[in-house]
């Protein structure tokens, strides 16, 4: 006899004490506070800072997940590795937008690395809003795994829309409801005063620049939290395992961002292949659900989740750089 679809059995056996929340949540900040201490001298990040960054950053979840694997077992250290591989993935989109973001406002090269830094404290703040918001739908009942669906298909025809089109980049930053409403709630220096929030102008209180740009970076972690968030939560029903791996995917953008810099310009594929796996993690939510109430559908096992969505990142980046190098070689390109 199948359970009740009122409440998912995986949804109440996380493996998330309040003893592991307190500790893991304690490394995150203590994490955001070496951060905050690399970035308080203001300086162009070189590729040699930025790639041991990265590896550091890269290397902490491998190391996490191994540890789940020893301690826990192989079902949630998978989980953890495939949501954190989807994870991944939506955050160097993230980094699209970002390099939109600081190109639009001129964002002096010193500063860049302190705009993203605070960003990714702001996406991590409303990541916890929306796993918790998440965690609470899923105690509802299983219905919850349509919602989430709905919203990658949504999402995934959002994206695949955009880049057909080729509007990725084509946007005016200006034109951003946050940076209209700063503009008609206070004014605004002209130009950099480092990594100040506001200045004293004419004997009234003004915001900078750097302000502006760090409110629209906090602006556009919202849409990607009401993305990533379902689809990850299309991996795995436990929220302390959806945190983490949001978590370890968001701490190590600041040092990719200059890592991959370049190369983000030449991914042209790759929103195509977000919208794939966005999609298919889409299916794999509804799949769920209606397993829950008929038990004959078949689920789509965390493995080949895992093995699609690599095929799928490896797809768009070998098409994105065949199609790099067809533009290199047609005259007048």
């Amino acid at each position: 006899m199948a359970t009740p679809a009122a409440v998912p059995a995986a949804a109440s056996e996380s493996i998330g004490t309040p003893w592991l929340w307190a500790v893991s949540i304690a490394v995150l900040l203590a994490l955001l506070v070496v951060d905050f201490v690399v970035t308080r001298r203001p300086h162009e990040v070189s590729l040699r800072e930025a790639v041991g960054w990265s590896v550091f950053y890269l290397a902490l979840p491998l190391v996490f997940g191994v540890g789940l694997w020893l301690v826990v077992g192989t079902d949630q250290a998978l989980e953890f590795i495939t949501g954190f591989v989807v994870e991944k993935s939506l955050s160097v989109d993230n980094l699209f937008v970002f390099m939109l973001l600081l190109t639009g406002f001129a964002v002096p090269a010193e500063l860049q690395q302190r705009v993203l830094l605070y960003g990714i404290a702001g996406a991590l703040v409303l990541r916890g809003v929306f796993i918790a918001a998440g965690a609470a739908l899923l105690q509802a009942g299983t219905w919850a795994f349509l919602v989430f669906g709905a919203i990658l298909f949504a999402t995934a025809i959002k994206i695949l829309h955009e880049a057909l089109r080729g509007e990725v980049f084509d946007r005016d930053v200006s034109q951003l409801r946050s940076v209209r409403l700063l503009r008609r709630l206070m004014p605004i220096t002209e130009d950099y005063q480092g990594a100040r929030l506001t200045v004293r102008q004419d004997g009234r209180l003004a915001l900078t620049p750097f302000t502006v740009v760090v409110v629209a970076v906090f602006a556009t972690d919202v849409v990607f939290a009401v993305d990533s968030v379902p689809a990850v939560y299309g991996i795995t029903e436990d929220p302390y395992l959806v945190f983490t791996t949001n978590a370890f995917a968001l701490l190590g953008l600041r040092a990719l961002y200059f890592v991959l810099h370049t190369a983000l310009a030449k991914l042209a594929h790759l929103n195509h292949g977000l919208a794939v796996i966005l999609a298919f993690i889409g299916v794999k939510l509804v799949l769920h659900w209606a397993h829950g109430i008929w038990p004959a559908v078949p689920e789509i096992p965390t493995l080949l989740s895992l093995a699609v969505i690599v095929l799928v990142l490896a797809v768009v980046t070998l098409t994105s750089f065949y199609a790099n190098r067809r533009a290199e070689a047609t005259p007048g390109s």
